[in-house]
């Protein structure tokens, strides 16, 4: 009686190659999915923005999709700045001339206020400012996080409203260390309001844009010494 030929996963059509599984592994919650987590949060422990090019090479490795991370072309480059622009400068001066003076929060960010007239920091704050907060924590609380929270709980709108909860606190809580409770308090605000916007756009341009507007315009009223004049404008 003849045997049966057995034909190789590769005849089958079935066969899956290393690199595939090593991408499927790195989009999963298994051993080295959680590992890929941690070294990608712990990025920016040993330089800044080191966690959002962490980001960057896993989803080139794991071959996520970008667009499941925000990095999808927006309609119109030019309106995504502007918008971005306004909405940033505009939020850092309702915070600071309502929000937080409510929140009893101090006049002035005593944290940074040695940039206050501090020409040497420039450079190095811009870029803080523009490439570690700006794309670097949008990258990773907003693109990043969301694509894993949403592997684990669904994209219905109610998954949606946790984890821009989620991501929020937990991007309030890392400006503890420096700013303690006012940085808390600011960065939940911030971080629910640039975490609706990327929930109901699926795009990270406008968070980035608006993120990094709003830093500078904190930092413009840091460095020109105009925090408690701004604290004042409305709660005298």
């Amino acid at each position: 009686m003849p045997q049966p030929v057995l034909k190789s996963s590769l005849e089958n059509g079935d066969a899956t190659r290393p690199d595939d599984q090593l991408a499927a592994r790195l989009r999963g919650f298994g051993l080295l999915g959680i590992i890929a987590i941690l070294v990608i949060l712990a990025g920016n422990l040993v330089v800044v923005p080191l966690s959002s090019v962490l980001v960057l090479i896993w989803a080139w490795r794991s071959r996520t999709p970008w667009r499941e991370i925000g990095f999808l072309k927006p309609n119109s480059w030019v309106w995504t700045v502007i918008v971005g622009i306004i909405f940033g400068s505009a939020f850092k001066l309702l915070m600071k001339a309502l929000v937080m003076p409510l929140l009893g929060a101090p006049a002035t960010n005593q944290a940074y206020h040695f940039l206050a007239g501090n020409r040497a920091a420039i450079p190095a704050t811009l870029f803080a400012l523009i490439v570690g907060a700006g794309f670097g924590e949008e990258t990773v609380f907003r693109g990043y996080m969301f694509e894993r929270f949403s592997k684990l709980f669904g994209r219905s709108i109610g998954a949606k409203v946790s984890i821009v909860l989620l991501t929020s606190v937990w991007f309030a809580l890392v400006h503890y260390p420096v700013q303690a409770l006012p940085g808390v308090e600011q960065a939940m605000i911030t971080g629910f309001a640039f975490g609706t916007i990327f929930a109901r756009t699926g795009r990270l341009w406008i968070p980035m844009v608006a993120h990094a507007a709003f830093d500078l315009t904190a930092y413009a009223l840091i460095y020109w010494n105009l925090e408690s004049n701004v604290a004042h404008w409305i709660l005298k």
